[in-house]
């Protein structure tokens, strides 16, 4: 899965609107939000899904296995109350 750069920049609109989407369902711990906006989820998945990447769904990623729906991971994530330098 070796994606280049113009990949990365190609889903950059799409990252912004998952992050808003999540800030509409109740997200607000903002590096929770720069997390997902940083995060290049598409490289994570098949190619041929590449497109549906940045839905707020589970896709399959393989052998069984599903990448988790962002806004379940972002709502796990924002209760953790995770701090810089918090290491688990």
């Amino acid at each position: 899965m070796n994606k280049g750069k113009n990949t990365h920049r190609k889903y950059g609109r799409r990252r912004t609107e998952l992050v808003k989407k999540l800030e509409k369902k109740g997200i607000r711990d903002r590096n929770v939000l720069q997390a997902v906006q940083a995060i290049p989820r598409h490289i994570f998945v098949d190619t041929a899904l590449e497109n549906r990447a940045y839905e707020d769904t589970a896709l399959p990623i393989g052998s069984g296995q599903t990448i988790s729906q962002p806004f379940t991971v972002a709502a796990q994530t924002e209760l953790l109350e995770v701090k810089e330098g918090i290491r688990f």
